[in-house]
């Protein structure tokens, strides 16, 4: 028996020799991280500085191309001023911790770090004043140069801060000793190679953020994507700084050609980090005022979907793309919105600000805009393996199905912010897209499998290897490790030169590209090199720190954090210039710091014996991938002699079985299975080509809501099978139909399709695959409400934004239209506003109505709907709006059925027009004569049972004129249960599932838990109908004003015995 465990214990002992890196192995690959910097640092200072970048293939500088300013990849980030060393500094700080070996003992990373920080010192002044403040080049950065305002500020701003928080030990550099000190009247930390450090850097930032300034005179506070260092914004005519003749910033005939307005969202709401950072050190409050300013003004700009767009125009607001994802344009403003909150945590901030200032505002916009992007652009196991695609920003239908490189950050962020399994599962995708390319294409296509558009680069980006960073910090697989490595042997034998390391111009045949971007040191390098670390003090820093997306690390000194001066929750919040705080929606759960996956037993990594470990790999097609031989490289002749070349470099791939390439094949569990790859559970619904129907433009008809069908003659739906939303305590959810394309128009998940009731006359009724069903939950009332231009009030304010619902515009419309006698019928103002809706966006911007969804009331009998207006005048020669108001029936022993009368639609008259409005009726029985000369019954709901209130009503011969229905009004701290959860109706209630108080969300169906009686105890004879509406006492006073009421019963549509959850009958 003791041999036995003596074997079982020596195998486990094998396996983890064989399956684990040694810390030999770790400490090499570690120092070829430090090799890899200096080879391209050390290019960069002999061939380049003080120059921006290198030119790795000519051993040159690279500088802007002032000759051609349309040259916006190159003159962007490229701003006079030494970016790459720069953008490097907090790359040496960081490698000073773990010292090369030295025979003196001697810290170069340290040294160089310090004498970096000299050089651009002597550049461009100390950032004083005095005359210390002139350097070779300049006094600060007072250069001609049209800079983008956010490279800048990441890679300059954030580079220069950054390095100050090191150089004052606010972040640790093992071994550094920063104490202040005074000598020959000099006071500042004293280094060895005669600098006394006093805050040279921070005064630089800030003279550089200063100059980034003008751009944020904009009407919205969205900046300008650009700014010239020393002349500010004249390129922007419609600017403030620009409009004002005699104070204006532009003399007379210097504003020169017109710039482009446009920006991204990452660009304009990626600032907060640094400029908050810089404000408190500093006490000068602008840039953390207008950093912030300018991120919720995008928040607040979001889609009905919950959506950031690419690119936005600063002057008017407007989103300029429709189209989003989660890369390109818009990555940062995720990264930045969770950051923000740990980077603020903990400070003084200003209460009555509570909604812009506060950590906890920008926890709820990531919690938020995360729950957004898992719904609308997420594609799930039954897409192959889960990745991302590109959407609609309004509907989020799909639209595009690239991944590009920049999107690769996605899997770090969602480690970091304790979403594991999510993140594991989008960073597979991006290993064995590396393990095909040896580098990651700037788009590849999910549908193709081939290179998306000919944007073949792969200039050095970071973000894929920091993802991997972030995840092996969660986990400690090994596996990541591996990761790390095929990065680095391929970069290595991909992108080496003679004097630096050059990107890839195309990651298929290799050629390489003359540029070594700033960020390759700034970034790449640095993640590497902390991968391969463990000991490094920040990776295992306790504090509220950050990496930007720049990889500068930021943090706020201590000091700031001992004695908070506001209030856990404030009494007071200031909402006039800013939306309120985001509100996390229920289905999304806080998140926490979850446990690394398990192992599987005798292995030594989760993610090597994931069993959707080749889904992934089947989606990027490595199976396809023909083996190919030992690579030629240029770094051939310089194996014997050059530190950072190593034999292993020259390795490549020869087969794609396993990845990354460099993963040992001990490492897969010898008995690990794959799952069986999903598959989506499709159904297309096609309708036949009726005689004398022609496909035109006015067959399918685009609202707010959806899609709505005039003719079904030749249409296809596209239908997807889905498992209805499970809540705690319902059993094993159903399943239904979502119709998800119409012909070739595809649609968001939140979506409706409407079919008008022309389109499905003739329907046989048992058809199996397409069946007419009514509701038995849901109805509508129908109400004609007096209405006149005054009550309504201006469709838009005076800054443009749209006041009203869609309804209410609809309602001047039809005033306008029809007599002071006329009637506006429900189903024909959905047609007829339908029609009219391109005319109404010429009017008003997908902006204003986006901004404005969640006030705006429902076109579809399914859905919310209300035509509230504050004190509308009763007088019988007003004209009337024609509304719906949602109601619910009830259920129990006491419940009855509706009247038998037919469903209110069209112009005719009302069925009820006399109604009585009372309180809870839980006191006291009504009179008599109420009921025998009332049609309808309005009460509240609350005080006693719904039993009680029916038994306080008396007995009456029914009768035409006699009660006939009682609604029963809830109020919304009444309404605690989500409708969904009862119905499955997958109704979302609105931009952001919040409820505007008239719809369905939140009401539950009304118990009547005994058998109806009369007030004497008596059974009744004649049963009550009754339903329950929402909206509290809005509803209750719009019941009592309405001149008339009537139903309007639903209709939902079944195939194969599923309902079709987005399709409705009007």
């Amino acid at each position: 028996m003791y041999a036995r465990w003596v074997d079982f214990l020596f195998v486990i002992l094998f396996a983890t020799a064989a399956s684990c890196m040694s810390d030999d192995a770790i400490a090499s690959l570690r120092q070829e991280t430090r090799d890899i910097f200096y080879h391209g640092y050390n290019g960069y200072m002999k061939y380049a500085f003080p120059e921006d970048e290198l030119r790795p293939l000519l051993c040159k500088p690279l500088t802007r191309n002032d000759s051609n300013p349309a040259h916006v990849e190159l003159n962007d980030p490229l701003g006079n001023y030494s970016v790459t060393l720069i953008d490097t500094l907090s790359t040496l700080a960081i490698l000073a911790s773990s010292p090369s070996p030295s025979k003196d003992g001697r810290n170069r990373e340290l040294q160089d770090f310090q004498d970096a920080i000299a050089a651009l010192i002597l550049l461009y002044g100390d950032g004083k004043k005095d005359r210390g403040g002139q350097g070779l080049r300049g006094r600060g950065f007072d250069v001609d140069s049209k800079v983008q305002v956010f490279e800048t500020t990441i890679r300059g701003v954030g580079g220069l801060l950054s390095a100050h928080l090191f150089a004052i030990g606010e972040l640790p550099i093992k071994g550094y000793d920063p104490t202040e000190q005074e000598k020959d009247g000099r006071w500042g930390i004293f280094w060895k190679n005669g600098i006394i450090y006093d805050g040279q850097l921070l005064r630089l930032a800030l003279d550089l953020a200063t100059r980034l300034l003008p751009a944020f005179s904009t009407p919205t506070g969205i900046p300008y994507p650009r700014v010239n260092l020393r002349r500010g914004i004249p390129f922007y005519e419609n600017s403030p700084l620009n409009t004002d003749a005699e104070h204006g910033q532009c003399l007379v005939g210097e504003k020169g050609p017109a710039d482009s307005t446009e920006s991204c969202a990452a660009g304009a709401g990626s600032l907060v980090l640094e400029f908050t950072t810089l404000s408190r050190l500093t006490g000068d409050d602008r840039f953390e005022r207008l950093a912030k300013r300018a991120f919720w003004a995008i928040w607040e700009r979001r889609s009905r979907a919950g959506l950031i767009g690419s690119s936005i125009d600063p002057e008017t607001g407007q989103w300029i793309s429709p189209v989003t994802g989660i890369g390109a344009g818009i990555d940062s403003f995720f990264e930045y919105a969770f950051k923000s909150q740990i980077l603020l945590s903990g400070i003084s901030f200003d209460a009555t600000n509570y909604s812009i200032d506060s950590p906890e505002a920008f926890g709820a916009a990531w919690q938020e805009v995360h729950a957004s992007i898992k719904r609308h652009i997420y594609r799930g196991h039954s897409f192959h393996h889960p990745h991302y695609i590109q959407v609609d920003l309004h509907t989020g239908a799909m639209r595009a199905f690239w991944l590009d490189s920049l999107a690769a950050f996605y899997p770090g962020l969602l480690a970091f912010s304790g979403e594991l399994e999510e993140a594991i599962e989008a960073h597979l995708v991006y290993s064995a897209l590396w393990t095909r390319f040896s580098s990651l294409p700037e788009r590849w296509s999910t549908a193709t499998g081939n290179i998306e558009h000919g944007l073949t680069w792969w200039p050095g980006r970071p973000e894929f290897i920091e993802s991997t960073w972030y995840i092996y910090r969660a986990t400690k697989d090994p596996w990541y490790l591996h990761v790390a490595e095929m990065v680095m042997r391929d970069l290595k034998r991909r992108c080496w030169t003679r004097c630096g390391w050059a990107g890839l111009q195309d990651v298929r045949s290799g050629q390489q590209s003359d540029r070594m971007e700033s960020f390759f040191l700034g970034e790449t390098v640095k993640y590497l090199h902390l991968l391969y670390d463990e000991a490094h003090p920040l990776n295992h820093l306790d504090e509220p720190f950050v990496f930007s997306t720049e990889g500068h690390p930021l943090i706020l000194p201590k000091s700031f954090r001992r004695k908070p001066q506001h209030t856990a929750t404030p009494t007071k919040v200031n909402t006039t210039d800013v939306v309120a705080i985001p509100t996390i929606p229920s289905s999304v759960s806080q998140a926490v710091c979850p446990l690394p996956p398990p192992m599987l037993p005798l292995s030594i990594s989760a993610t090597a014996a994931r069993q959707d470990i080749f889904h992934a790999a089947s989606l990027v097609r490595l199976h396809l991938m023909p083996k190919i031989g030992v690579a030629e490289s240029p770094i051939l002749e310089f194996t014997n002699d050059h530190p950072s070349v190593s034999q292993p470099d020259l390795v490549s791939p020869t087969n794609y079985t396993y990845y990354p390439w460099t993963l040992p094949p001990e490492l897969i569990p010898a008995n690990a299975t794959s799952s069986k790859l999903t598959s989506r559970n499709t159904f297309d619904l096609s309708f036949p080509t009726l005689p004398n129907m022609v496909m035109n433009a006015a067959v399918l008809q685009r609202s707010s809501e959806g899609i709505l069908i005039n003719s079904v003659s030749g249409l296809r739906l596209g239908m997807v099978r889905e498992p209805t939303p499970r809540f705690p305590g319902q059993p094993v959810p159903d399943e239904f139909f979502r119709v998800y394309a119409v012909s070739n128009v595809a649609l968001g998940r939140d979506e409706k399709v409407f079919l008008s009731e022309s389109s499905i006359n003739g329907f046989n009724p048992i058809d199996p695959h397409f069946s007419k069903i009514r509701d038995t939950e849901m109805l509508d009332l129908v109400l004609d409400l007096p209405i006149n231009e005054k009550d309504l009030g201006k469709a838009v304010n005076a800054d443009g934004t749209v006041e009203q619902s869609i309804l209410q515009f609809a309602s001047q419309l039809f005033t306008n239209a029809h007599s002071n006698d006329a009637k506006v019928d429900g189903s024909n103002l959905m047609s007829s506003l339908l029609r009219g809706l391109s005319d109404m966006k010429s009017l008003f911007s997908d902006s204003d109505l986006d901004s404005n969804a969640s006030a705006s009331a429902s076109l579809s009998s399914s859905s919310s709907a209300s035509a509230s207006a504050s004190s509308l005048p009763t007088s019988q020669s007003l004209p009337v709006i024609r509304s719906l108001l949602p109601a619910i029936l009830p259920v129990g022993p006491g419940a009855a059925p509706l009247p038998n009368v037919p469903d209110s639609t069209g112009d005719l008259d009302l069925d009820w027009n006399s109604i009585y409005v009372t309180d809870t009726l839980c006191e006291s029985p009504l009179p008599a004569s109420v009921v025998r000369s009332h049609q309808v019954l309005v009460v509240k709901r609350g005080g006693c049972s719904f039993s009680d209130k029916l038994q306080n009503v008396p007995s009456f011969p029914p009768g035409a004129s006699a009660l006939q229905l009682v609604v029963v009004v809830s109020y919304s701290e009444q309404q605690d249960e989500p409708m969904g959860m009862r119905m499955g109706s997958g109704y979302a209630g609105g931009r952001d599932g919040r409820d505007d108080g008239f719809g369905e969300e939140g009401l539950v169906r009304p118990l009547l838990d005994k058998m109806q009686k009369t007030p004497a105890g008596m059974p009744r004879p004649h049963p009550l109908s009754m339903v329950m509406v929402g909206g509290g006492d809005e509803t209750w006073e719009m019941l009592g004003r309405a001149k008339a009421v009537g139903v309007k019963r639903r209709y939902h549509f079944v195939s194969q015995g599923l309902k079709i959850s987005n399709l409705f009958a009007l």
